[in-house]
């Protein structure tokens, strides 16, 4: 059950970049749960389910690592505008080229 809910949570917070942290963590019950649910027959489901939620909030931390850190290379010129709109107006430029 912990494999799952950290899962779950890491899946929910990949995004924010801590999810991937709460994956490494449920990997662990998960693995123990699977090893467990081998020998007795009881719970591979939701074991299965925890280690597979885990391996994706892993998963897509790294991608959201891998964006955040291309979108901040692509739009670094634009980090010291005066206003909001003239980063936006900054930013439309990076990506259309205009």
């Amino acid at each position: 059950m912990a494999a799952l809910v950290l899962g779950v949570l890491g899946l929910l917070t990949s995004v924010v970049l801590v999810g991937g942290l709460f994956g490494v963590l449920g990997l662990i019950p998960g693995a123990v749960a699977l090893r467990t649910a081998r020998r007795t027959g009881v719970g591979r489901g939701r074991a299965l389910t925890g280690v597979v939620t885990s391996v994706l909030a892993i998963a897509v931390s790294v991608l959201a690592v891998f964006l955040l850190a291309w979108y901040a290379n692509k739009t670094q010129a634009c980090y010291r505008p005066d206003s909001f709109q003239q980063y936006r107006e900054c930013v439309h430029r990076q990506f259309t080229g205009h």
